[in-house]
């Protein structure tokens, strides 16, 4: 049983469809405090040849609340046609436009404004696009103890699902030990994006922006092949 464990992000990079792609489970956590400037509730897309920023706005709240506890913008129907619009105007003249764009009206009309919820739907939605059927585990439904931190945590979560291996971003190498993860006969592995590149309109490449930057300048039988070849683990 492979496992990989990840928080929530909006449209994350298509690193992150390759990691769910290559494990049998993977763990998205609801209970897991809310970061500001991460990639939560935002990522990046192309305008003019250049990354921006897209978001999902939030209504205040403590900084303190956990993803589950947050919601989206008291303007959310406001915001999210001005999103869509924002979207549609820099990738209108892309090659998959009239096929993705529906996909991510489905993603942005979600009737409901509770954040994760928001978040675990939109992946859920890209996944079925892309033919990914790896099944998704909300992470306080192993009730976990909540005074377990980092790699504990981790191994924690992979006993929980009977784990054979965990495999984890290659960010996460100075995080967790191989020795610790033998001790629970798990195999650690990290899976790391390999460099490529597709034409984006006559700009120069412009890499690791969302998927939906993906989506839209390749056919779905080479995203697969993207999401199936374009990565190695360490």
């Amino acid at each position: 049983m492979k496992v990989a464990i990840m928080q929530p992000y909006f449209v994350p990079y298509i690193g992150y469809f390759q990691l769910i792609n290559a494990v049998d489970k993977f763990v998205i956590y609801d209970d897991i405090e809310y970061t500001k400037k991460g990639w939560i509730n935002r990522n990046r897309i192309l305008r003019n040849g250049e990354p921006v920023f897209i978001s999902l706005p939030l209504k205040k709240d403590s900084d303190y609340l956990n993803v589950c506890q947050r919601t989206l913008s008291h303007n959310w129907d406001k915001d999210k046609r001005k999103l869509l619009n924002q979207i549609k105007g820099n990738y209108s003249k892309a090659k998959s436009f009239d096929i993705v764009y529906p996909l991510i009206e489905n993603i942005i009309n979600f009737e409901n404004d509770n954040l994760f919820e928001f978040l675990h739907h939109s992946l859920k939605v890209i996944c079925n696009y892309l033919n990914i059927n790896t099944e998704f585990v909300i992470s306080s439904s192993l009730k976990i103890d909540p005074k377990l931190k980092s790699q504990d945590k981790v191994i924690e979560i992979c006993n929980k699902l009977h784990a054979s291996q965990y495999i984890n971003p290659v960010g996460g190498l100075a995080l967790y030990t191989q020795e610790e993860f033998s001790l629970h006969h798990i195999k650690l592995s990290f899976l790391q994006s390999t460099e490529f590149t597709y034409e984006q309109f006559s700009n120069e490449y412009c890499p690791w922006l969302s998927i939906l930057d993906v989506m839209m300048f390749n056919e779905i039988k080479d995203v697969k092949t993207l999401i199936n070849s374009q990565f190695k683990f360490i």
